[in-house]
């Protein structure tokens, strides 16, 4: 495993890491969280993300419950929890967004779930329109002089409302936002690499990339149509398969074109796919979401894939994504 700094902060975190959206608790129950887990630390990871939104908290709960019963050192893993959607199916008016009262009552009640003491990484989920960036802040500032998060960041911010918690923090002498959790892969890169280009120098900002493999697409197990069993096959994910199927399966067009040149370097097209992220310096940690072993230990060889992604066969994949 090799270890990055998250942006400019001292915490090394995994290059690839494990996280519990749409899986844990849906296709992946006790057992095989425990198995899943237990294998990402064997194999040097030390991030795991998840959120009070993912299957209503019961996300966190699963993976507190299993990191607990594998007895890992709590010096020898890091673990994040997102704010604003709320933990309920249907929450009442202080139940989600970022005020002060939800982001402290989001934070206490995830440290129950996931049965630590302090959150490594505390991520505002969205921006709140219905709240200041200033109380936001002001709340995550608390919280870290607390003692019950290390480190506080956003997710899915615009690169203007990123400035403003900076200009707020260093304005009241406040602890700053240290990394954004953002959307990241071949078929998705505005943001990462336009809109938030000025960040990463100027404020040191880590990140840690969601969805790498286009929940799935990348992969190349949707060229052929929608596997019943799959992740987009699911009925509750139906927004997601739209989402990711829509303009005329142009985004399908561009894995297949992709397809080539893994099978030339002789690797799975997801191995390629991470390895392409992995290979962005501006990338703190990748987030992996496998729901089963097999596709863990295969996700987790693509470290070994970097050095195969020279000048040309950068080149190649540029090609084919125009």
């Amino acid at each position: 495993m090799e270890y990055r700094r998250l942006g400019s902060t001292g915490l090394k975190v995994s290059a690839l890491s494990y996280g519990a959206w749409v899986t844990f608790g849906r296709q992946v129950g006790r057992s095989e969280a425990r198995e899943l887990i237990a294998l990402a630390y064997d194999h040097g990871v030390n991030f795991f993300d998840n959120a009070e939104t993912y299957n209503a908290g019961d996300a966190e709960r699963l993976m507190g419950d299993v990191i607990a019963d594998l007895r890992l050192p709590r010096d020898a893993y890091t673990v994040s929890s997102k704010v604003y959607f709320g933990a309920t199916e249907t929450p009442k008016p202080t139940q989600r967004g970022l005020s002060r009262k939800h982001v402290f009552d989001a934070c206490h009640q995830a440290l129950q779930r996931l049965r630590v003491d302090y959150l490594d990484m505390y991520f505002c989920h969205r921006a709140d329109p219905d709240t200041p960036v200033e109380e936001t802040v002001l709340a995550m500032d608390t919280l870290v002089r607390q003692g019950k998060v290390m480190y506080w960041g956003t997710s899915e911010w615009s690169a203007d409302l990123i400035e403003e918690a900076h200009r707020v923090a260093r304005e009241r002498n406040l602890v700053a936002p240290s990394m954004e959790q953002p959307q990241y892969n071949l078929l998705h890169r505005e943001r990462f690499e336009r809109e938030y280009a000025s960040l990463y120098d100027r404020y040191g900002m880590g990140t840690t990339i969601w969805s790498p493999l286009a929940s799935g697409l990348l992969t190349g197990k949707y060229n052929d149509g929608v596997p019943d069993d799959s992740r987009l096959g699911h009925p509750d994910y139906a927004w997601l398969r739209d989402a990711l199927l829509e303009n005329d399966g142009a985004r399908l067009k561009a894995v297949r074109a992709l397809a080539p040149i893994a099978d030339d370097l002789g690797i799975p097209l997801a191995r390629l796919s991470l390895a392409w992220c992995l290979k962005n310096p501006n990338v703190s940690t990748v987030i992996l979401g496998a729901s089963r072993t097999s596709q863990l230990e295969e996700n987790l060889r693509a470290l070994d894939a970097v050095p195969l992604l020279d000048e040309a066969v950068m080149a190649r994949i540029a090609a084919a994504l125009s």
